[in-house]
C-alpha cells in the first residue's frame, strides 16, 4: 500500500521546513509513503528547500499556474507513480501533520473512498466571525447540492483513494474544495468527513484578495459545477415559471377582451404574455440540449476514467519511476 502526500507551494520557503518536517513516515496499514512537491512558479527558494528537507518528488512550474492546475497536475503525477492513496494538504502548515493518520485509516479500512478533514471552523480562533459564518453557511448550502455531510466543505486537507482519484474530474482553475465535494456527492463516491487539528495562523491566505472575491467565485463554482449535473431540472424549472407565468397574462388578457368593453387596453399583457411563453420555450428547448451534452460529457469522463486506471496500472506493473521534474 502506497501512499502519496501531495503539497501545492508557491513561495513557501518560509513554512514548508514544518510542514515536511509534520509529515509522518510510518503508519500502520501503510507500505511506503512519499512526499510530492508542487512548486506552482515559486520566485524564492520552494525547490531547494523542499529537496533539503526531504521531499521525494518536486513537480516544476515555471510560471504560476494556479492552484487547480497544481492539483490536478499533482493527483495525475501520484497516480502515475502508483499511489494506493493520495494526501493533499498545504504548504504553509495549516494542518497538522499528524492526523494524516486520521485521513486514510477510512480508506485502509474500506468505509470510505473520499475523506475530508473537518477543522471545526467555528472553534479556529483566528477565524474572523464573517469568516466563521460563511464557512458555515457555505458548508451547509454545499452539502445540500452534494446531498452528503460535510462539515468544513473548504478544507483543503483530504485523502484520495486511487478509486477516487481517477473518477474525480477538475473543472476550475481557482480551488477544488467546492468541485470535488459537489462531484463526489454526484457520483456516489462514498465520502466521510474526521476531525483533525490546525497550527496557529502563519500568513493570509493567496487564494482572494477579500472575502467578498471569495464569496463570488465559490458561488460562481457552485452554479456551474451543480448546473453541469442538473442542467435539464433548472432550465426546465426556469423555463415551466416562465411559460406558466405568460399562460396567466394571456387568460387575463382573454378575460378583458371578452368581458369588458376596453379590450384593447390590455394588449401589453398579450405582448409580455407572448415574450414570456417564448423564452421559457427557450429555457427548456436549451435544457434539453444541455442535459444532451452532459450525457456526452459523462461518457468522455468514462473514457478518461478508464485511462486514467490503465495508465496508472500499467506504471505499477511496470515499475517506473519518477523523479524531480521541470
Amino acid at each position: 500500500m502506497k501512499l502519496m502526500v501531495q503539497i501545492p507551494c508557491l513561495n513557501e520557503e518560509e513554512t514548508l521546513p514544518s510542514t515536511l518536517r509534520d509529515i509522518p513516515r510510518k503508519i500502520d496499514g501503510i507500505d511506503q509513503i512519499e512526499v510530492l512537491i508542487i512548486d506552482d512558479g515559486s520566485t524564492d527558494r520552494t525547490g531547494e528547500v523542499a529537496r533539503e528537507n526531504g521531499a521525494d518528488h518536486i513537480l516544476r512550474f515555471s510560471a504560476n499556474r494556479g492552484l487547480g492546475h497544481a492539483f490536478a497536475a499533482g493527483m495525475d503525477f501520484c497516480l502515475r507513480a502508483g499511489a494506493d492513496i493520495i494526501v493533499n494538504t498545504d504548504g504553509d502548515n495549516q494542518y497538522q501533520g499528524a492526523d494524516i493518520e486520521k485521513l486514510v485509516r477510512p480508506i485502509l479500512e474500506r468505509r470510505a473512498e473520499l475523506v475530508i478533514g473537518d477543522r471545526k471552523p467555528e472553534e479556529v480562533e483566528h477565524f474572523s466571525f464573517s469568516k466563521k459564518m460563511l464557512q458555515s453557511i457555505g458548508s451547509r448550502t454545499v452539502s445540500k447540492l452534494a446531498n452528503l455531510e460535510v462539515p468544513d466543505v473548504a478544507s483543503g486537507f483530504k485523502a484520495y483513494s486511487r478509486e477516487a482519484a481517477s473518477r474525480i474530474n477538475m473543472f476550475t482553475d481557482f480551488d477544488h474544495t467546492v468541485d470535488h465535494v459537489i462531484q463526489a456527492g454526484r457520483r456516489r463516491i462514498p465520502t466521510v468527513s474526521v476531525p483533525i487539528r490546525t497550527n496557529e495562523k502563519l500568513r493570509d491566505s493567496r487564494l482572494f484578495s477579500s472575502v467578498g472575491q471569495f464569496v463570488a467565485r465559490s458561488v460562481g463554482i457552485m452554479l456551474r459545477v451543480y448546473s453541469s449535473y442538473g442542467a435539464m431540472r433548472v432550465f426546465s424549472l426556469l423555463g415551466g415559471a416562465s411559460i406558466l407565468l405568460g399562460v396567466g397574462l394571456g387568460l387575463r388578457f382573454v378575460y378583458f377582451f371578452l368581458f369588458t368593453a376596453h379590450h384593447d387596453l390590455h394588449v401589453q399583457s398579450l405582448i409580455l404574455a407572448a415574450i414570456l411563453m417564448l423564452a421559457g420555450l427557450q429555457m427548456v428547448l436549451t435544457g434539453i440540449v444541455a442535459d444532451l451534452v452532459n450525457s456526452s460529457r459523462s461518457i468522455q469522463e468514462d473514457i478518461a476514467y478508464r485511462l486514467r486506471r490503465v495508465e496508472s496500472d500499467l506504471s505499477r506493473n511496470d515499475g517506473d519511476s519518477f523523479g524531480e521534474s521541470s
